[in-house]
């Protein structure tokens, strides 16, 4: 057995399986705000596109994706983030979701051979790049998420001698689980460091298109880097995905684009990895990245839902707006892991454990003493949660 295996965490929802192993729920529906599955409908436009793709199942699909679905991506992110045009043939890639992705990109990037090879990520994080880093023969680096600076890293202290040896940085912006969002000035300076040092910027943009007000979009890291002339983006890449954005998280289609030099090598990875995005989906994920009124009702679901139910929340603990994203980074004063299970065992709710997101670094884990909410479901479900949870808090806790 590969030994690197024998360094891996147990996933967050494993976890909490457990914890909730033996205590019984009251006999209430189940309410889940812990696991961050898109719940709205998916939309009708990508299901008929789903159907009409159908005769492609005939056809062994190719790892480099249908030209077709490579200008649509090219056409989106140029439009979504005002960028010149991108070369679709060289700077757009498909991939089968952005987990995997984000997992198979540390595979193809990180030199082992090398002295104590290093890859910098956010914390709390997505747990996909602690082991894509481990299997791929590296260490990781917490940066920890500031309460006092909006849940933002600051990358300013990390050590030289830590960049030095840094192969590869993951971002999230918009972050899971904070809902922070990278500024401009951020993202220069990272630049900066990855051109002094030589590591690739690895942009997690899963949730860019899940906001709440439509003038102010996020700021992703290809828009940032063009903005400071960096049109190669040389040593970036980003990826993005129709989970959240389209509400279509069974479809496992998304795309990197950026750097075509680490595109080209990733490809090749790709190849032998038996990567390729069957023509069906092909097909329903360019009518979704070709059309954006779906998105933008969705993105009015997420506002309604944020502007109402974030005010009662407040009213019992403390919590605030996310810029971007669809969580609630909620600081319940205290134990977070029994503050989950005795809210399952009282009212039937799931909330994820911050601490389950996070890891001790620097003499703290910044996800102790916080909740994960995920409103995901439908209004009325994610308001009955909100009542159950609020009046737990105020009388059974």
């Amino acid at each position: 057995m590969n030994p690197r295996l024998t360094r891996l965490q147990p996933y967050p929802f494993e976890r909490l399986r457990k914890l909730f192993a033996g205590h019984a729920a009251p006999p209430l529906s189940p309410i889940n705000f812990g696991m961050g599955e898109p719940r709205h409908p998916t939309p009708r436009l990508i299901v008929d596109a789903l159907a009409e793709g159908t005769p492609a199942l005939a056809n062994y699909p190719t790892t480099a994706g249908a030209p077709a679905l490579r200008e649509a991506i090219a056409r989106w992110l140029a439009a979504r983030h005002a960028l010149p045009a991108l070369d679709a043939a060289t700077q757009v890639l498909p991939v089968l979701g952005s987990r995997e992705a984000l997992f198979s990109f540390a595979q193809t990037v990180i030199d082992a051979s090398r002295p104590a090879p290093v890859v910098v990520v956010p914390n709390p994080f997505y747990q996909i790049y602690e082991g894509a880093a481990l299997l791929a023969g590296a260490d990781t680096y917490c940066v920890d998420a500031d309460p006092a600076r909006g849940f933002r890293h600051d990358f300013d202290a990390v050590p030289e001698s830590v960049w030095r040896r840094t192969q590869l940085l993951y971002v999230c912006s918009p972050d899971n689980p904070t809902g922070s969002v990278v500024d401009a000035a951020t993202w220069q300076r990272l630049f900066a460091l990855a051109d002094r040092h030589g590591f690739v910027i690895a942009s997690d943009e899963c949730y860019s298109e899940i906001y709440f007000d439509e003038g102010r979009a996020p700021l992703g890291a290809l828009a940032a880097a063009a903005a400071c002339g960096r049109r190669d983006y040389a040593r970036l890449v980003v990826f993005g995905s129709l989970s959240k954005r389209s509400n279509a998280p069974g479809l496992r289609s998304g795309f990197v684009a950026g750097d075509a030099a680490l595109l080209r090598a990733y490809l090749q990875y790709r190849t032998y990895h038996g990567s390729a995005m069957s023509g069906m989906v092909a097909h329903a994920s360019i009518a979704a990245w070709n059309d954006e009124s779906h998105v933008r009702a969705n993105r009015a679901l997420y506002a309604a839902k944020f502007r109402t139910l974030v005010p009662e929340i407040a009213a019992v603990l403390p919590c605030a707006m996310p810029e971007a994203a669809f969580y609630l980074w909620i600081d319940v004063g205290g134990d977070d892991v029994a503050f989950a299970c005795d809210l399952h065992a009282a009212a039937n709710v799931t909330v994820l454990p911050g601490s389950f997101l996070g890891r001790d670094a620097h003499g703290v884990n910044p996800g102790v003493g916080r909740v994960r909410v995920a409103l995901v479901a439908d209004a009325a479900e994610c308001a009955a949660g909100v009542e159950r949870l609020v009046g737990f808090v105020r009388h059974g806790r």
